[in-house]
């Protein structure tokens, strides 16, 4: 199975740290990851917006070490912030975590999450041959 990132230039070049899509070829393992959150393994919520990517972060890669898997494996993130002002902090989390992996990406600005204190979701699906 093979990972390629396409950035046809018939669609505007990406304005951020990712691809356009992802195609896969060939046989192999999909991880779904459901929306992980600023949450650490104690259930203790981090303080303050960048705490809270960091751990959310560190809990999707890993569940993707838990499957046998990397940053280089994901093709697909959708993140959700609550504020528009924290778009560049959430970037250089990201950027810390993914390297030069530039998996398909969606980053939606929402009024409020599940609960008012989380600040930050990512989920993510990942393909490992």
């Amino acid at each position: 199975m093979s990972l390629q990132a396409l950035n046809p230039p018939a669609v505007c070049p990406p304005v951020g740290l990712y691809s356009q899509a992802i195609l896969t070829a060939g046989v192999g393992r999909w991880l779904h990851i459901s929306g992980q959150i600023g949450v650490r393994p104690d259930g203790k919520l981090a303080d303050g917006f960048s705490e809270q990517a960091d751990v959310a972060w560190s809990n999707v890669l890993a569940i993707l070490r838990a499957a046998d898997m990397d940053a280089a494996d994901l093709v697909k993130i959708v993140s959700y912030l609550t504020e528009a002002d924290n778009m560049s902090a959430f970037g250089s989390v990201r950027t810390k975590y993914l390297g030069n992996a530039r998996p398909a990406s969606t980053l939606i600005i929402v009024k409020s999450l599940a609960r008012p204190e989380w600040l930050v979701e990512v989920e993510a699906v990942a393909f490992k041959p």
